[in-house]
């Protein structure tokens, strides 16, 4: 698959994680903590089951065969999952602080910046027509996630560490990916996250030591939080999250976060689509600006 086809591997992991806002929402119904636990468990038995119908049929080429294989392989997984925990839980907690929606998901979306910056401090060389594609699209989430002026608080601050996280996240896939299979380090990542999450639940969400699962029964009883957290589990994180890996194989870290920033993109279509917002002449021009400068980003000069 040429390099055009990996792009649009993550333009489809954009789509999927924008429209999933959405599942996201009606999912929380289980409480953050549980939510993100329960996903993350079914995530990772759900990769499990088809890494091993691969291995079945001799389809999985990067299967490991030693016990060094075995463990860079779980060393990927492992350290993936603690940078995507970081980053998905410190989200949740800028947010709890009182960063607004919108502001999360610009401040969030700043990996877009961090990672040609941390890469550039690693010894990467960033070509110029990047470093301009980054700056269009950042005035582009500007555009689409600020509504009401900008200003940083503390809380904006825990966002801006959890951006930070994620650009982690993308770089420590391009360090493994080119060595182990992408199914089995997602199915690892996602229980590494699911373990290192289950004391969250049982402190927060369960009220250690009270251990109140009512709030986790209701949401099972809810059709549309059932919904949302099967959307979460096998689409977001089974499907979206290992096109990531597969696709990065391929792509550039830092085009590769650009191209993932669309996510924005489809999640302000999404709440238009499904829960009938309205989309204002600032967001559309920010979604053209950042569509443009991601493609811009995608051509290279001959």
């Amino acid at each position: 698959m040429a390099s055009l086809g990996y792009s649009l591997l993550l333009v489809f992991t954009a789509f999927i994680w924008g429209s999933g806002f959405v599942a996201q929402i009606e999912g929380n119904a289980f409480g953050p903590f549980a939510f993100s636990t329960i996903r993350c468990f079914i995530a990772a038995g759900f990769l499990a089951l088809i890494f091993k119908l691969l291995d079945f049929f001799g389809k999985s080429p990067r299967r490991p065969h030693t016990p060094a294989e075995t463990r860079l392989l779980w060393k990927a997984g492992f350290f993936c999952g603690l940078a995507l925990f970081i980053a998905m839980n410190l989200q949740q907690v800028g947010m709890y602080l009182g960063t607004s929606a919108g502001k999360s998901g610009f401040l969030t979306a700043c990996y877009i910046v961090l990672v040609p910056v941390v890469r550039l401090i690693l010894g990467h060389r960033i070509s110029a027509k990047t470093w301009i594609c980054v700056f269009i699209t950042t005035i582009g989430l500007y555009l689409l996630c600020i509504k009401d002026g900008f200003s940083l608080e503390l809380s904006d601050g825990v966002s801006l560490l959890c951006a930070l996280a994620f650009s982690i996240h993308i770089l420590v896939i391009d360090k493994f990916v080119n060595y182990v299979d992408p199914i089995r380090v997602s199915s690892i990542q996602f229980l590494t996250i699911g373990v290192l999450t289950a004391p969250l639940m049982i402190i927060f969400d369960l009220k250690f030591p009270a251990m109140d699962f009512s709030t986790i029964a209701a949401a099972f009883t809810n059709p549309r939080a059932i919904a949302g957290l099967c959307f979460a589990a096998f689409c977001s994180s089974g499907i979206a999250y290992t096109l990531q890996i597969v696709a990065q194989d391929k792509v550039r870290p830092t085009i590769a976060s650009l191209t993932m920033s669309l996510e924005s993109v489809f999640a302000v279509f999404a709440g238009w689509a499904v829960l009938g917002e309205q989309l204002s002449t600032r967001e559309l021009l920010g979604c053209a600006i950042m569509m443009t400068a991601i493609i811009a980003a995608q051509i290279k000069p001959n």
